[in-house]
């Protein structure tokens, strides 16, 4: 197993405390991993038995008709009374009520609990009622560029960290795909598989979908407009202009269940001179590049969109809220806050021509304030300060330490 430090130094210190711990994200982003390697912390640092520690993975065929009362009585009867016992449920999500089993365990037993979920349900009102004030909830993330150097490492030689960005971008960081050294086709495959598994088993078969073929073409639109902002009705309006009717209602409803499975995130604008979060024409973003070329193949025209993409996903494993920032008829591609932290971010392939160079450098300026601006490119040349805004090549900016 490697280690995945960014997400143990925030979980370790929450070990014996009384919150029930909740993992969540995609599928195959590494929870289950992630438990085992807290079980191995628990051995080695804690010293805690083998038998204090329980651990169960719900999506298997065992556990496929177990009802609430027998997740219960199981999970009841290897408890230790003498000791603590910790408590590893691994996609718990597949058993109906198990808030009220979990909340019933916490209240009665000397247990500390970890759980994982890939779906939103397990953000659901039932956790808030059965658990508020209870839980603790870490979204984990595909790799970022840093733990894919690291994965890498692990069988391999590095190669500069120019070329390694360029691998990054176009195979993605579901941890899967890098234990051995797999070719593009192979990392494809496995990832149209995560795919394929999420949006039928998280999405068809949980919401009986019954047009499957018009969830997909959604699917294709979303993943072809990633960093550009649209709306619902901009999906209908596109598919009547090819003939192919589906209302409003329908294409939110499919946009919300991507969400709701991790394989779409919302990213909403924000009007930096009202101060208020919009709610018309979002940007979405992938759970993970490769997903997009997976299901569309990879092309260098989209490349640009790809470099958005993992920004967006580094500032949000650094803990920051991320919106698109909107100043007058300008557009900030990111604004990122975290408690008094704010941090401006603009994302570009490279910078051809004086054009493009105020593009990207006019809209920063304009934002009247002392926080940091970034502008952030894949241009081997990137680098220096202009009137006060830091050019940074990508490698160096996802691998800061901070900003």
């Amino acid at each position: 197993m490697i280690e995945r430090p960014l997400y143990l130094d925030k979980i370790m210190p929450f070990v014996d405390t009384p919150f029930v711990k909740i993992l969540t994200g995609v599928r195959r982003c590494g929870k289950s991993t992630i438990l085992k390697m807290i079980i191995k912390k628990l051995r080695e640092e804690k010293h805690v038995d083998d038998e204090q520690i329980l651990s169960y993975r719900f999506d298997s065929m065992e556990y496929e008709d177990m009802t609430t009362k027998e997740l219960y009585l199981e999970l009841k009867s290897k408890i230790i009374q003498s000791k603590k016992t910790y408590l590893f449920l691994d996609e718990i999500q597949e058993i109906e009520g198990w808030e009220k089993v979990v909340n019933t365990l916490v209240s009665d037993f000397d247990v500390d609990i970890y759980i994982t979920g890939s779906n939103s349900r397990m953000m659901s009102s039932e956790i808030s009622t059965y658990l508020t004030g209870r839980y603790i909830t870490f979204y984990i993330y595909t790799l970022s560029f840093e733990e894919y150097l690291t994965f890498k490492k692990s069988y391999t030689t590095l190669k500069n960290l120019k070329q390694e960005f360029s691998q990054y971008v176009r195979l993605g960081g579901f941890p899967a795909t890098h234990l051995q050294d797999y070719s593009q086709d192979e990392v494809y495959t496995i990832v149209k598989d995560i795919y394929n598994s999420t949006i039928f088993s998280d999405i068809v078969r949980r919401n009986q979908v019954k047009k499957i073929d018009q969830l997909e073409r959604v699917v294709k639109y979303t993943f072809n407009n990633i960093g550009n902002t649209f709306s619902a009705k901009s999906i209908s309006n596109y598919f009547k202009s090819e003939q192919r009717k589906i209302d409003n209602e329908t294409v939110y409803s499919y946009l919300e269940k991507l969400q709701k499975a991790y394989i779409l995130h919302k990213c909403s604008r924000y009007d930096l001179q009202g101060k208020d979060i919009l709610k018309t024409q979002e940007k979405f973003y992938l759970a993970d590049v490769s997903l997009r070329y997976s299901v569309l193949g990879y092309t260098v025209d989209s490349v640009a969109a790809s470099l958005e993409n993992i920004v967006y996903l580094e500032l949000k494993r650094r803990g920051y809220d991320v919106y698109i920032g909107k100043i007058k008829d300008k557009e900030i591609d990111f604004v990122a806050t975290k408690q008094n932290e704010k941090i401006y971010v603009q994302v570009t392939q490279e910078i051809k021509s004086e054009k493009t160079q105020k593009r990207e450098y006019e809209q920063l300026l304009e934002i009247r304030d002392n926080y940091p601006k970034y502008v952030v490119m894949a241009d081997n040349f990137a680098g220096g300060n202009y009137e006060g805004i830091k050019t940074m090549n990508i490698v160096d900016f996802l691998l800061s330490k901070e900003y």
